[in-house]
């Protein structure tokens, strides 16, 4: 069985009143699709509050999902206090997506920090896994967590670098989560990451609605395609893809102990 370790099963496209909504049957089709392709847990992210609540209804409403709660780069003029309550739910189990994005600087890269650095300290206080989205700053990401301290558990989800920057990683303890883009066809950098990370530091996702995965680029992603991800992974690793979804899915449970309860 499958683990989805990041999808956003509360984006308009699976929820909202257009003709993805009504192609895929809303959130309960898009998981009813996934549970029957094999994925047994979700994780749904949150990227500011609204996010983060709508994240903590579907996981009360579901027992195979859980929410993560969490001021994405580009909400970090919203203020880390204003997310700060939703950590009461039962049902939250990580603290993200938090991190750094250079490329679209949607806010200012000072805000940037102090946000992810707030979130970093409440993964600490809170002893919960810490969900790192990085794009175009890994230097300022790693400093930041040099800084703060790095949590006991730290995924880079939607993992992005090459074999270097999956080394850093690695050497702070932090596991890859990796995503459709590994099988993007460009994506040659990612693909050998995948290839040299350890096998109990690797975790698949879809990261969906977005970047779904080679054969199905260019429409609505949604979790079941985590097998196409991992199946990938597994075909270029010479892994029977069985196991990589034993290995996958335990590696989650570990880094998010909550998936177990």
């Amino acid at each position: 069985m499958w683990t989805d370790t990041h999808c956003h099963l509360d984006d308009d496209r699976y929820r909202g009143e257009g003709d993805s909504r009504r192609e895929l049957g809303g959130t309960d089709g898009v998981l009813d699709r996934a549970r029957q392709a094999g994925v047994s847990r979700f994780i749904n992210v949150g990227c500011d509050r609204d996010s983060s609540m709508r994240a903590i209804d579907i996981a009360n409403a579901n027992a195979d999902v859980w929410a993560s709660v969490g001021l994405h780069p580009h909400e970090a003029l919203h203020g880390v206090d204003s997310i700060r309550d939703l950590f009461d739910s039962p049902r939250v189990i990580a603290v993200g997506e938090a991190g750094l994005d250079y490329y679209y600087d949607h806010s200012p890269r000072e805000t940037q920090q102090v946000a992810f650095a707030r979130q970093i300290e409440l993964a600490n206080e809170l002893d919960l896994p810490l969900i790192i989205h990085t794009r175009d700053a890994w230097d300022d990401t790693f400093s930041v967590l040099a800084e703060v301290g790095v949590p006991s558990a730290v995924v880079f989800h939607c993992f992005t670098g090459g074999p270097d920057e999956a080394r850093r990683c690695l050497d702070i303890g932090a596991r890859l989560s990796f995503s459709g883009i590994v099988t993007f066809k460009t994506a040659t950098d990612v693909a050998e990451a995948a290839r040299i990370c350890p096998l109990d530091h690797i975790l698949v996702e879809t990261d969906s609605p977005y970047l779904a995965p080679v054969p199905h680029r260019g429409r609505v992603n949604q979790p079941s395609n985590v097998a196409v991800v991992g199946t990938f992974i597994a075909d270029m690793r010479s892994i029977a893809v069985d196991e990589f979804a034993r290995i996958t899915t335990q590696n989650a449970c570990i880094a998010f102990p909550a998936l177990t309860s």
